[in-house]
């Protein structure tokens, strides 16, 4: 994998505008305006490149669609963490055969982890010849080219090649909604746990500017959005690849210094790097939320090493002994995979006593899933699959015992909430979060959505909160 990581020069980015307006230009002579559908796998960071693909779609003169019939072009954003993942996608693609069959005209474009893995983009090649556009995360500022040349070339598009990755500033954005935003503060991993094929499809560590990342949080909050969420593969390691070095602690406290009504959220974060001055800052920013997303994947030290993390168990709990001292109430979540191989049920028990002794609010749990091209991919699996599943089971009959204990404790509470959406239960009105980022569903208020208002909690259960709003 090449290391160098490449900036793409302003005009360049530039060309790709030009690209827009070209292929606008094209889009303009059709009988009715074009749709396009863009479809998200994964991620956050999946999440906001979307963002950034629908920007530039809407620049090229489409609107957008959520059905497949009535799209000229669909973009599937994909997602290569695990094999279910994996599996869905190629099932819906798949399926597209049918409905390009009935639209010939069609682009059909794969992106994101999963095309930038040789042995998927080439049997995407062979096997899925309706597909007409692949390309990687590293290719997405390159988008609008690649459409063009497809409208005015036809053939097909693949764009994968390895690389160390690149940044590219002025991708114009097409946001999900008003009230919660994305915004990438770095790309790319450095870690290399085992199990992980994120640093081969992303590419190495890469952080933006602080002075883009400030102004575009800046203009955020003058567009009066509420909840910023500031993305990385391992924020807490933001800036050490920068000409000036500057340490996410430090990015944190000058977000939080930017005028405005919002909260700061930011994932995701790895124990290796998460020091005591980011806990002392984020006790000390008011708008940064009382939530911390610390993966530890596993519970026994043997485990761990063979996984790479670079942790103890011991120093991951030190660590969460500190935070709480400083923020009692932080809300804390992780990721746990269950059944690494070679792990045994006796060392599966020690990660168990990790969820006993910190008593997580919420957890990710996953059974292995080996990823080609990882080191534990090739790793003795002995344990059967069975007995896996049962491990999985006890965990999160433990975490959802936990949780519904932690939710009860909120009922009676009035608690400050964001309301963030139309709820799609019909007996609520709104979904709203909790600063902890607890999800809540509220009784009335449709006119304060996009608010922070006050909510009295009446219910809960083990996956969310239920309220009323005070007026």
């Amino acid at each position: 994998m090449e290391k160098t990581t490449t900036i793409i020069p302003q005009g360049d980015v530039e060309r790709q505008l030009w690209y827009c307006e070209q292929v606008a230009a094209v889009t303009a002579q059709w009988p009715e305006r074009p749709l396009a559908f863009v479809d998200t796998y994964g991620c956050q960071q999946n999440e906001a490149d979307s963002e950034r693909i629908r920007g530039y779609l809407k620049k090229m003169g489409f609107g957008f669609t959520d059905d497949e019939e009535r799209a000229r072009i669909i973009v599937i954003n994909t997602c290569a963490i695990r094999e279910h993942a994996e599996q869905r996608v190629l099932g819906n693609v798949g399926a597209l055969v049918h409905v390009k069959r009935r639209h010939p005209e069609q682009l059909i474009c794969l992106c994101g982890c999963m095309m930038q893995e040789p042995h998927v983009a080439e049997k995407i090649r062979q096997s899925y010849r309706h597909v007409d556009l692949v390309f990687g995360p590293h290719a997405l500022w390159k988008f609008p080219e690649m459409i063009y040349t497809l409208l005015t070339q036809r053939g097909r598009i693949f764009s994968n090649a390895d690389e160390a990755g690149s940044i590219a500033e002025g991708i114009p954005v097409v946001r999900q909604d008003k009230v919660k935003a994305w915004v990438s503060i770095m790309y790319g991993c450095n870690n290399f746990c085992s199990y992980c094929i994120v640093p081969y499809v992303r590419g190495r560590e890469r952080s933006r500017r602080p002075e883009d990342i400030l102004q575009e949080v800046e203009e955020l909050a003058r567009e009066g959005y509420k909840d910023i969420t500031l993305l990385g593969q391992n924020v807490n390691s933001y800036g050490k690849d920068l000409e000036e070095p500057m340490d996410f602690a430090d990015l944190l406290e000058r977000v939080n210094a930017i005028p405005g009504e919002f909260l700061i959220r930011f994932m995701t974060s790895h124990p290796k790097d998460a020091t005591h001055k980011l806990f002392e800052t984020m006790a000390r920013c008011e708008k940064v939320a009382p939530v911390l997303h610390l993966p530890f994947q596993a519970g026994n030290d043997r485990v761990l090493k063979v996984m790479n993390r670079r942790h103890t168990r011991e120093q991951y709990l030190e660590k969460i002994r500190d935070l709480k001292s400083l923020i009692p109430d932080i809300v804390l979540t992780s990721d746990i995979i269950v059944g690494f191989p070679g792990e045994t049920t006796e060392e599966f028990e020690d990660t168990l006593k990790v969820l006993e002794e910190v008593r997580f609010d919420a957890l990710f749990t996953f059974i292995f899933s080996p990823r080609v091209g990882t080191p534990a991919a090739n790793m003795d699996d002995p344990m059967p699959r069975e007995e896996k599943l049962a491990n999985f089971n006890r965990l999160t009959a433990l975490q959802d015992a936990i949780s519904e204990e932690k939710h009860r404790a909120y009922v009676g509470r009035t608690v400050r909430c964001l309301l963030d959406g139309l709820s799609d239960d019909e007996r609520y009105d709104l979904t709203a979060r909790t600063p902890g980022n607890r999800l809540v569903r509220v009784v009335g208020g449709r006119s304060a959505l996009g608010q922070f208002r006050d909510v009295k909690i009446t219910d809960a259960n083990k996956w969310s909160l239920f309220g009323e709003l005070i007026e």
